[in-house]
């Protein structure tokens, strides 16, 4: 099961493995506090993926199919994160106030379909 949780929530037991899925620390967030099992940063959307978006909901339709293009070539990266979904809860880790428009939702949709 993958579950998402904003970096700013406080960690809980029952997050299962914990995995930050952002290139940058969330601001205003020590990694300590995060309770992190994994960052993983590469599964990230690109810099210049995430510098176009910019969270402008317009562009989001577009910015779902070229992240999801950029995560075909990290098959490395989704099969950990399947290894450790097969093996109980992990918590996908984000930092983006909106929690519904952002790349953890992306990645989370991408292995449930998978």
């Amino acid at each position: 099961m993958i579950r998402l949780k904003r970096a700013y929530e406080e960690p809980s037991p029952t997050d299962g493995f914990r995995v930050l899925v952002e290139r940058l620390c969330p601001r205003g967030v020590r990694k300590e506090a995060l309770k992190l099992d994994l960052w993983l940063k590469e599964i990230a959307p690109s810099a210049e993926l995430r510098r176009w978006f910019h969270h402008d909901r317009e562009k989001w339709a577009e910015f779902q199919k070229r992240y999801r293009s950029e995560l075909s070539d990290k098959q490395d990266l989704l099969a950990l994160l399947r290894e450790r979904i097969s093996e109980g809860t992990v918590t996908f880790v984000y930092a983006s106030a909106d929690e519904t428009c952002n790349s953890a939702r992306v990645l989370k949709g991408y292995l449930d379909e998978k």
